[in-house]
């Protein structure tokens, strides 16, 4: 089954944990707006239902679901179908990308993440937000995996692992942040952010696209 698959064919389940959870995915969306830009033109890859693209100003999403882009398409998304390890635009074409939990169901991170770094202007911000698999939401989703409609066939990855993974791919790593920290049926409140990593389940980190990899400026 492709990993595709459960998002065509649980659609409906995939939005109503956006509402069941609405502290929690608010309090996501404020740690990428935190690093999201506000200027320049962006994409989300793995856009989804454009739950994260729409209220951050991100005009186009790719996802291989059409089922998810025709929902991203009625929250104002410019839609285009396709895959994070064959983006089809242009070298150049965006100042920004953004990927929300998508880096732990494509096939390759490292096509992904070099994809990304050729569509992405020079000097291009790259934002990623994912589960920490270190974090105790990211310990549970593993325990849970094997009966998980949309996690079965996820590959988590540690704050580490994907700072690794963008310093491997040209990018330079400007700053982190987090949130979510308690279990996830206990946050009924937004939590705020919190620089840094290691605390929090919900990771946001903030690269930008150079030649070679190095440390951010200044």
């Amino acid at each position: 089954m492709a990993k595709s698959t459960p998002f065509d064919l649980h659609c409906e389940r995939y939005e109503r944990w956006f509402e069941e959870h609405r502290a929690a995915y608010i309090s996501e969306l404020l740690v990428l707006r935190a690093f999201v830009p506000s200027q320049g033109r962006g994409i989300e890859i793995g856009v989804g239902t454009g739950r994260f693209a729409g209220p951050l100003g991100v005009a186009v999403g790719l996802d291989p679901s059409e089922a998810m882009l025709e929902r991203a398409a009625i929250r104002g998304i410019e839609t285009v179908k396709g895959i994070a390890e064959a983006l089809p635009f242009a070298e150049g074409s965006f100042d920004h990308a953004l990927l929300v939990t998508t880096i732990c169901f494509v096939d390759s991170p490292r096509k992904s993440l070099a994809e990304a770094h050729r569509v992405l202007r020079p000097n291009g911000k790259l934002v990623i937000g994912f589960v920490d698999r270190l974090s105790e939401i990211g310990q549970g989703y593993l325990a849970h995996q094997p009966e998980s409609v949309f996690y079965r066939e996820a590959v988590f990855y540690s704050a580490a692992e994907v700072g690794e993974l963008l310093h491997a791919g040209g990018f330079a790593v400007c700053a982190w942040g987090q949130t979510l920290f308690r279990p996830l049926a206990e946050i009924v409140e937004i939590e705020p952010m919190r620089r840094g990593t290691g605390k929090g389940a919900f990771v946001a980190v903030l690269a930008e696209r150079i030649e070679r990899p190095t440390s951010c400026p200044g």
